[in-house]
């Protein structure tokens, strides 16, 4: 199969550079693939896992929190709001944070509820992720 050039980057860091076979990624109108050859585009991303699969064939899961993907004949280039590899996710501190989101939300305080709430989703997915990754590896 053929392969294309995948750049994943957070405000960070460069998280991963390199060719692919394919990527699925969390759009804001719904999950879509990317193959080589694929149209150029566009779209917003939510957050959810990115799935990368190697030229080996092998997949890597990544929790994302959204950002911007650009489809590009030169390859595919993902600006993450935030972004990590799920088999660095730290399960523990992932379930602390959900924890803590659902702590804020029941408290009765006034909270943004939004902010709170964005919260809970980032690390729900974070855990999923990593939980996913665990059972791949």
């Amino acid at each position: 199969m053929a392969t294309f050039q995948l750049r994943l980057v957070t405000p960070d860091a460069e998280l991963f550079s390199g060719p692919v076979l394919s990527v699925r990624l969390p759009g804001s109108m719904g999950s879509f693939g990317v193959r080589a050859g694929h149209a150029p585009l566009m779209s917003a991303l939510t957050v959810g896992s990115i799935v990368v699969t190697h030229e080996n064939g092998d997949t890597e899961l990544i929790a994302s929190s959204g950002g911007f993907v650009e489809v590009s004949r030169a390859g595919v280039t993902v600006l993450a709001d935030a972004a990590e590899r799920g088999k660095d996710i730290d399960i523990s501190r992932a379930e602390q944070a959900i924890g803590r989101a659902r702590a804020q939300l029941e408290s009765g305080e006034a909270v943004d509820y939004d902010t709170a709430r964005a919260a809970l989703d980032r690390a729900m997915n974070r855990l999923k992720v990593a939980q996913q990754a665990a059972d791949e590896g």
